[in-house]
């Protein structure tokens, strides 16, 4: 192999494209999101308390015990903690890559927060297992998963932008602001189905029943998320209405109609989960498919304001790194 291919060979290893850092990033959002059905997985088979404390599964064992709980429940709530790594390792390799293709400041305090947030979410998790799974606990585990999953898409959706570009608004302030509406509606959105969880029947381990619970009546809590859900939705389409006035660009048009599709399918999943009495199964399609609305409703977001206008032709996203690579290359031509 030649010095020329040598070179070129460690500048992709040691500074990754762009294409893998979204592939990275990628992996790091699904992370995120898989997290959370996990963890609906875990309320619904009654498993939360198969490993009865944090760090360790069993006192005196990290790992599950013959007999201490059913063999089902601890298998699946270990599992549970153990995908706990696969997250951290995926932020890890998402900082690495950041900081690697030296790009800029915003890209890398996404990926730090992301594994912040873990940390936290790990903490919490401890919490709501001493708790014995009380709902405003379980409540408070979900909804940092669902800002992380949104920091995980800013990341995924920002990398494409060159480090030297100029922030431009991609479309007016009045529709960033109805955007943020609809963001907010959406938190709403999330909280009051923690609620509607929170007062219904999977209360995450079979020991537990009811202790701890919501003391609301859940139709009538499924009823508010439902109200909700519709005030979130009818901004969203405004939102859809006024970009199309505007004549936004075809690929924020593109974000737009492919976050309503993912509003209108959760939207089917809750009106089938309420009629058929929210059978366990339901539930990790119903959290899976909040990540995913969650990731386009900040994908939507970020095409708000985008850095264009940057150095053409970039590998990496970030012009430190061409002409760190440059100079490299340029040494061992001497």
């Amino acid at each position: 192999m030649n010095s020329g291919n040598k070179v070129s060979t460690f500048f992709r290893e040691a500074t990754p494209a762009i294409k893998a850092q979204r592939f990275i990033a990628m992996i790091l959002l699904v992370c995120q999101g898989g997290i959370t059905v996990s963890g609906a997985i875990v309320r619904v088979t009654g498993s939360g308390l198969g490993c009865i404390t944090w760090p360790e599964c069993h006192p005196g064992s990290l790992v599950p015990l013959s007999g201490a709980a059913p063999w089902i429940h601890q298998l699946i709530e270990f599992g549970n903690r153990l995908l706990t790594f696969v997250v951290t390792a995926a932020a890890v390799a998402a900082i690495m890559a950041m900081h690697m293709a030296r790009r800029r400041t915003e890209l890398k305090v996404y990926a730090w927060l992301n594994l912040a947030g873990i940390v936290v979410q790990a903490i919490i998790g401890a919490i709501s297992v001493l708790l014995k799974l009380n709902w405003w606990a379980v409540a408070l585990h979900f909804l940092p998963s669902m800002v992380l999953v949104w920091l995980a898409a800013m990341l995924y959706s920002r990398i494409l932008e060159p480090d030297d570009g100029v922030r431009t608004q991609i479309f007016p302030q009045a529709i960033r602001v109805l955007a943020a509406m609809a963001s907010i509606a959406l938190a709403v959105v999330l909280t009051t189905g923690t609620m509607v969880t929170g007062s219904g029947v999977h209360s995450g381990d079979d020991g537990v029943g009811m202790e701890g619970r919501l003391n609301v009546d859940t139709e009538m809590m499924a009823v508010a998320h439902a109200i909700c859900m519709y005030a979130y939705l009818i901004l969203t389409v405004i939102v859809v209405f006024m970009l199309y006035r505007v004549q936004a660009p075809a690929l924020v048009k593109k974000a737009a109609w492919m976050l309503i599709a993912c509003i209108l399918i959760q939207w089917g999943i809750g009106v089938a989960q309420f009629y058929m009495h929210i059978p366990r199964w339901t539930v990790p399609i119903h959290i899976g498919m909040s990540s995913v609305v969650t990731a386009f409703t900040a994908l939507l977001w970020a095409h708000g304001v985008r850095r264009v206008n940057g150095t053409a032709g970039l590998k990496t996203g970030s012009p430190a790194a061409e002409e760190k690579f440059a100079a490299r290359q340029a040494a061992l031509a001497k």
